[in-house]
């Protein structure tokens, strides 16, 4: 790996696996841990950086001065790649989905003070650019600029989510993942030993194309997963008073913070499907922690 993410990666932080204790899973005889992602460094945090740092090694290792990828005004990929952008000395464009903003978001807002520039785009021009999937594949490229697909969703971004899985050492049951590209669950999906169920829960509505996205970002065929479509709150970044209730309570209990657009959700989902008995008496689950914690910064209503 390129000199300059070791070295960044050196500052980072363990990602931990800490057991939830809370009486609700003593009383279903369910053992849930969360993999600590979140816990990683403050800005990339989770699989922010998992499926950044392979493909910023790849364009490193090209000799790319200059990233550009998609998402939108609370994109938590965008900020991650704007802070190592400026971090790793490289110029980052962001392609914002929408129309400009009078007053930025909080995190459209650190992007740009990271040195990114952003470029709003239309919501038609938007996902007519989810088709270019390879780094050169983006029209209009120019010598030393690097594509990177709508939340790094590319072959190299499932190695380093790999690793997480390899970082989990205790045995286990499910493994369970937030999505949205579905990127992170297709990398568990790859990495985890055949016999592990593994459960993704989409952050998005009407989110049924993920089973495909996902089948073919797989390298191989595995018929020991699914995603959940259930658990959205009406779409992506919605929320409600019940979820955020949830989500105060968990953190007065755990300590360990959640956002509302990912990990929240998840963790609402596991423990609602816990109380419907959709896990075994004695099951052990992992719940990996994606970070993103900048989200909780969004206005988002209830």
């Amino acid at each position: 790996m390129h000199s300059e993410l070791i070295k960044l990666e050196k500052t980072f932080s363990p990602s931990i696996l800490t057991k939830i204790d809370d009486p609700l899973l003593l009383q279903y005889q369910i053992e849930l841990w969360m993999k600590r992602d979140d816990l990683l460094h403050p800005v990339i945090s989770g699989n922010k950086w998992r499926k950044l740092k392979y493909s910023l090694d790849h364009a490193l290792s090209l000799g790319m001065d200059t990233i550009i990828s998609m998402g939108g005004v609370y994109s938590n990929h965008l900020h991650a790649l704007a802070y190592v952008g400026k971090v790793l000395g490289l110029k980052t464009i962001g392609l914002v989905r929408g129309e400009p903003l009078e007053v930025l978001t909080p995190a459209l807002l650190d992007m740009k003070n990271w040195g990114m520039e952003l470029k709003f785009v239309s919501r038609t021009d938007y996902r007519v650019l989810r088709q270019y999937k390879n780094w050169e594949a983006l029209p209009g490229l120019k010598p030393r600029q690097y594509w990177l697909t709508e939340g790094g969703a590319q072959a190299l971004a499932l190695k380093g989510v790999a690793e997480l899985v390899a970082e989990t050492t205790i045995p286990y049951d499910t493994f369970c993942a937030p999505s949205g590209t579905g990127a992170t669950l297709a990398g568990i999906v790859d990495a985890v030993p055949a016999h592990v169920s593994v459960l993704g829960f989409s952050a998005l509505k009407n989110a049924n194309f993920l089973t495909a996205d996902i089948e073919a970002m797989l390298s191989q065929t595995r018929n020991n997963w699914q995603i959940n479509l259930d658990y959205h709150f009406g779409g992506f970044a919605k929320i409600n008073a019940e979820l955020n209730a949830f989500i105060v309570d968990f953190e007065l209990k755990t300590t360990i913070p959640l956002e509302p657009v990912y990990t929240g959700k998840m963790m609402y989902a596991i423990y609602d499907l816990i109380k419907k008995h959709y896990f075994k008496p004695g099951e052990r689950i992992i719940a990996v922690h994606t970070g993103g914690l900048q989200g909780k910064r969004a206005k988002i209503p209830l």
